[in-house]
Order: structure tokens, then sequence, then C-alpha cells
């Protein structure tokens, strides 16, 4: 027989922040138990707030839902319209949240990580997570570091961890429950993120170009979605036409995005048309233009065309 008690649920928003390039679009997906963030080796490959959701029922009617929200990584290093609108993202998501997860490099800790840490606000609990723990040879060195963190700030909890390790993932949603106010969940029990399906296919686009670019192409790259239509299909039951648009800033640009003879292009398109496909369990079919919008990174006019806010 249940009791009142078995029908609690818990609900809350929990703010991921840190640095660029410490792994939080991948905790997030980790997080969230499926990929709604594009990760890459390129550092500030989030540009905007990402709610991802994860919801565990307790099968009476109880249980918790995690309201996550992705945020770009504080940016020092750029001055452009672009980055100074990301780091007011930053600043505006850990504004009433329940929970702030703070992510760093397990044993390490840099200028910009002290800059990202000067953001949280003293009204909410903050975790520390100390991702890439997989990656740390001498675990000994682990202790004093977490003890010279303590003295940074007074973390609520320390959890050094793998965002690849599916047991510290559990093990991180078991430590933030408590910290969840009891109230009734926000989105339904199967609602993975707040963003639609046009959303992510511009993600999905950007995450292919920067993956197969590397460190050839600039950071002032954006992808804009000009057509996003859906149709039933016989042979497929669902069909799904998407037409995209690659911007950069100069022709030289232009030319590395389209690599020879287009095959850079292409591969571009193809990898991300099959992961469109797995996402949306449906047929795409995409097409990809790339254009040079000289400046477009520092044009606040550009900057919200492009769906920068």
């Amino acid at each position: 027989m249940n009791t009142p008690e078995d029908k609690i649920q818990r609900c809350g928003l929990i703010a991921i922040v840190g640095r660029p390039n410490v792994g939080k679009s991948t905790l997030l997906n980790a997080l969230v138990g499926q990929k709604i963030s594009i990760t890459s080796r390129k550092a500030q490959t989030t540009r905007h707030r990402i709610t991802g959701i994860r919801t565990l029922p307790d099968g009476a009617g109880g249980g918790v839902q995690f309201v996550f929200v992705d945020t770009p990584g504080f940016q020092t290093r750029h001055g452009a319209a672009l980055n100074k609108l990301l780091n007011k993202t930053v600043r505006g998501a850990i504004e009433g949240v329940d929970l702030v997860l703070f992510v760093v490099e397990a044993g390490a800790f840099t200028p910009a990580d002290a800059q990202a840490l000067a953001l949280l606000r003293e009204d909410a609990p903050v975790i520390l997570v100390a991702n890439k723990l997989d990656t740390v040879h001498r675990r000994a060195d682990i202790a004093p570091w977490l003890q010279q963190m303590h003295e940074r700030h007074p973390f609520a909890e320390y959890v050094p961890m793998s965002a690849k390790n599916p047991k510290d993932i559990s093990r991180l949603l078991e430590i933030c429950t408590p910290y969840l106010p009891e109230q009734p969940w926000h989105y339904g029990e199967d609602e993975l993120t707040d963003r639609n399906e046009r959303f992510l296919a511009g993600e999905i686009v950007r995450e292919k170009l920067f993956r197969l670019t590397g460190d050839e192409l600039p950071y002032a790259c954006t992808v804009t979605i000009e057509q996003f239509s859906e149709e039933k299909s016989k042979a497929h039951g669902r069909m799904v036409r998407i037409a995209a648009t690659i911007v950069v800033e100069r022709d030289s640009h232009k030319a590395m995005v389209i690599g020879e003879r287009g095959e850079r292009l292409k591969r571009i398109g193809t990898e991300a048309r099959q992961e469109l496909e797995n996402l949306m369990q449906a047929k795409v079919h995409l097409d990809l233009w790339v254009k040079v919008r000289s400046g477009w990174a520092d044009d606040e006019a550009h900057l919200r065309s492009y769906g920068y806010e």
C-alpha cells in the first residue's frame, strides 16, 4: 500500500557552468541519457542556453525531474559582440536556479576557471564536478587539489568523476536529488529538451562543421536553418526536408568548408543527415549552402537574425 510520501515529486533547475571545453555538453548529454547538446574539441562550441530534462519516476506517482541548463563556456579571450552576448547568457542562466554544477577538469584550475567561478552567486548551492577523472594519472594528487578547491569556494559537495562513466552519472543524479524542491514536474515524463527539431538540426550541422574542419576554421561561423518542412512518406513514414546555410566571415573560410571538389561539405552533410535521421526517426533530405557574411560575429543585428538573443 502506498503512503502519501510515495507520491512526492521533486523538480528543480540545475545550471551547468564552467569555462570552455571542460566537458559541460558531454555531461549534459550523459545526465539526460541522450544527445541534445553538441560536442567538439573546439572550445566554445555551445552558444545557446539548452535545457535538458531527465525524469526518474518511482512507480508510485512520485519521483524526481532534473531540469538541466547547459550554458556557453564563460568567454574571456575575445571581445566581439557574440562573446559578450554568450557571457550574458551564462549570467542569466544561473539566476533563479536551485542548484549549480560547477565543472572543472579534475586536478586543474586555470584563470579562466577562476573567472567562471566568480560568476556564481551565494544563494544557490554549488556542487564541484571534477570531470575527466579518467585522464588523471596520479589519483593521490586529487585529495590536496580538492582541499585547494575547498579554500576557493564553499562548495556543497565535491564529485570527482568522468562524464563517460554511467556509474558516475547515476551517483551525481543521486547527489543532486536532495537539493531539488518538492514540487510538481515542469515537463512531461518523456520530454528530453525544450528545444525543437529545427533548432537541433542547426546545432548538429554546426557540430559536424567543427569536427570536420578542426582548428582550420576560425571560431566565427554559424549555421542558420532556412527551411524545415515535414511530409508523410509511404516508404519511410516520415520525411523531413531541411535547407541550412553555413555562414562564415571570409572567402578563404568558405573554401575550407567546401573542401577540394566539395568533398568536405558533402561529408558534413552526410554525417549530419545520418545523425538527424537517428534523432528524428525519419528520412531526412538535407541541403547545405555556404555564404560569406563579413563581420557577422560583431554585428548585433546579424546576431539577432541568426537566433542569438
